[in-house]
């Protein structure tokens, strides 16, 4: 099957399944509804979080590997199988239809329906923007030690947060450098939160920044607003998930809140990527309810899709 081999204004009839997002999640959730035999249309909208990093970190058989060059072999091998159709394009809405059914329109005014659906359209990462940080990111600056911490190991390094997650994330960091500061941007923090930094040896700045300085790509210095600078050669970065379109609203899912520790605004699913809305399932950035990373994404795909899967033998 080729992709965007769909045909017609308004597609080619009822489909077992809609995968929207072709991440590490949609990928693996197409992949194991095909499996099965079940006709499958996958949405690609082509804005995969990790695309920017140089590296896929701690996934295991494809350890930096190119995010690119990992959705390019996910696609192939879904191309595989006859069942799948492959749509590079992106849902602008979607309905929960009376009979059960998922109808989902397109921005080129294509609508399709299916059966089931499975939400993986990742997320939207929203991050402090601090001049100098946007071309250093997915590189120098990241928001996840476990994905990028061995890639700058040894480096001075920063933390841009505050308050409890600052901290956490600060003492976390030192198992990647014996040289880390937090830095709270102006915020202040409690007695108690100071000593934990002492204790840990991890050095603090409360001092308003200005911009990230360093050559290319490369991270030098925190510049502060006063002209100070801090030597750092890599900054982890609280960032907070955000749904990017109102899909998972149209469609009856529930949303989390984002709380300070845990700052996902996630789908809400149980143990097998159910949302309680029949036929309806999430999986990936979108609906975790842990820290993000590409292998946990793969491992909700698949249940997504397993689930699904038996949903629709149920209702054949």
């Amino acid at each position: 099957m080729n992709e965007n081999d769909i045909g017609g204004g308004s597609g080619s009839g009822m489909r077992d399944c809609v995968v929207v997002g072709a991440g590490a999640a949609g990928l693996s959730a197409a992949l194991t509804l095909v499996r099965a035999r079940r006709s499958t249309l996958v949405v690609d909208a082509g804005r995969q979080s990790n695309l920017a990093a140089a590296g896929i970190g701690g996934l295991l058989g494809h350890d930096r590997r190119p995010p690119a060059q990992f959705y390019a072999a996910g696609r192939t091998e879904l191309m595989a199988y006859p069942s799948v159709e492959l749509y590079t394009g992106e849902v602008t809405h979607g309905v929960h239809e009376d009979d059960g059914s998922f109808t989902v329109a397109f921005g080129d005014g294509r609508r399709e329906r299916a059966r089931s659906m499975v939400l993986a359209p990742g997320m939207d990462y929203r991050y402090p923007r601090l001049p100098g940080m946007d071309e250093r990111w997915g590189g120098s600056v990241f928001h996840c030690p476990f994905c990028h911490g061995w890639e700058v190991t040894g480096r001075p390094m920063g933390v841009l947060a505050s308050g409890a997650v600052g901290v956490h994330g600060a003492l976390n960091l030192r198992a990647w450098s014996d040289r880390v500061t937090l830095l709270t941007n102006g915020s202040e923090l409690t007695d108690q939160q100071r000593e934990q930094l002492a204790v840990g040896r991890v050095g603090l700045d409360e001092r308003p920044i200005s911009r990230l300085d360093g050559p290319g790509a490369e991270l030098r210095a925190a510049v502060f607003a006063d002209g100070g600078e801090l030597p750092i050669g890599a900054l982890l970065v609280k960032t907070t998930l955000y749904q990017r379109s109102s899909l998972a609203r149209d469609v009856g899912a529930g949303l989390t809140e984002p709380d300070e520790m845990l700052s996902v605004e996630a789908i809400k699913v149980d143990a097998m990527c159910r949302t309680g809305v029949p036929g309806l399932y999430a999986a990936g950035d979108a609906a975790t309810s842990v820290p993000p990373s590409m292998a946990s994404a793969v491992a909700s795909g698949h249940l997504a899709g397993a689930a699904a899967t038996v949903h629709l033998a149920a209702g054949s």
